[in-house]
């Protein structure tokens, strides 16, 4: 890979400013807890597991702002994380990161020095261990594909989601890797195209083959016997399989099973929420209007028009063909293979 979504300075986090992608790689810095949550709230950064390490370092950086200006760092370390679990509803990556950040201070001493350096380690601890999964995701899900396979995305669950690598892209990375010839169709992946920005820009980089095309043609493809296979990422997985995932996701599932297609989802095991027993319990992100009525910062749709835009729709687990996770693949009943990964 030829870019980084998120880096650690020590005292700042890089981030690669999405929003601008393809037309401009920039690379933001931010030395404070708001900042972060701006990014996130603004979708400089996106994707689930992403989501989750900018957060933890978010929380580091609050720590370290509070030590300079000598004020009780516990006290900032809260305000930051209830800034932060307010930024985006839906991935529970977010909430899985903040959580174990505050387990780890709630064990911490007083010390400010001390609090700040192993929240640090903390912080980085949990990017590396994401890099880490992404890699053993690719390799458990890259067994599922055939030598010769075209395969459907829908949005973007590459490097830019993550700390590094990728979980549905990585699956395709790592099949790559292994000398499988992959083909990719890359859903547009309205309101925000991701698909057409990130993830065609991820696998164009990578000189991965793949071919655009708006979300309505997917049908078509599959009816044509074009897809093998789709692959898509998460961001909340209730404990009995249902995924949350973009908006746009659920009708990709439908189609591969009425075209007996296999319906892979590839995320981490921090993706899944056992607490919730469905996906009706997920609570979907409803973002600005202007995402739709508005294209690249130009308005397509006359003025006053009423819009609805739910940022993330829920696939039943029974259109799930298998969900690919660092500890291995799971496949129906997947609520029986969820409980056996966090037994």
């Amino acid at each position: 890979m030829q870019f980084r979504t998120i880096e650690w300075t020590g005292d700042a986090l890089l981030l690669l400013n999405q929003r601008l992608l393809p037309g401009r790689e920039t690379v933001r810095r931010y030395s404070g807890a708001e900042g972060v949550a701006g990014a996130i709230r603004t979708m400089v950064v996106r994707g689930a597991p992403a989501i989750g390490v900018a957060a933890a370092f978010g929380l580091v950086l609050a720590v370290q702002s509070a030590n300079r200006k000598d004020r009780p760092w516990r006290r900032a370390f809260g305000a930051a994380a209830e800034m932060l679990g307010g930024t985006r509803p839906t991935a529970v990556n977010l909430f899985w990161a903040i959580e174990r950040m505050r387990k780890t201070a709630s064990a911490l001493p007083d010390d400010p020095a001390k609090a700040a350096r192993r929240l640090e380690r903390e912080a980085v601890a949990i990017l590396e261990e994401d890099l880490e999964a992404n890699r053993a995701m690719g390799a458990h899900g890259a067994k599922l594909l055939p030598a010769n396979a075209s395969v459907l995305t829908h949005c973007n669950a590459g490097a830019l989601a993550t700390a590094g690598y990728g979980t549905a892209l990585g699956v395709i990375r790592a099949a790559v890797a292994a000398g499988k010839k992959i083909h990719v169709y890359v859903d547009e992946t309205r309101p925000l195209l991701q698909g057409a920005r990130l993830t065609a820009w991820e696998l164009s980089k990578d000189k991965i083959q793949c071919t655009l095309i708006t979300d309505n043609m997917a049908a078509k493809l599959l009816g044509d016997g074009k897809i093998d296979a789709a692959i898509v990422g998460a961001d909340r997985i209730a404990r009995n399989g249902d995924v949350a995932n973009k908006i746009g996701t659920y009708g990709v599932a439908v189609l591969c099973r009425v075209h007996k297609v296999p319906f892979y989802v590839a995320a981490p095991r921090s993706t899944i929420d056992p607490a919730i027993r469905s996906g009706k319990e997920i609570p979907i992100e409803e973002r600005d209007g202007r995402e739709v009525t508005h294209l690249m910062g130009r308005r397509v749709a006359p003025a006053g028009v009423r819009v609805y835009n739910p940022s993330f729709d829920v696939t039943p687990a029974r259109y799930v063909s298998a969900i690919v996770t660092e500890k291995g693949v799971l496949t129906p009943p997947l609520a029986r293979g969820i409980r056996a990964l966090f037994r």
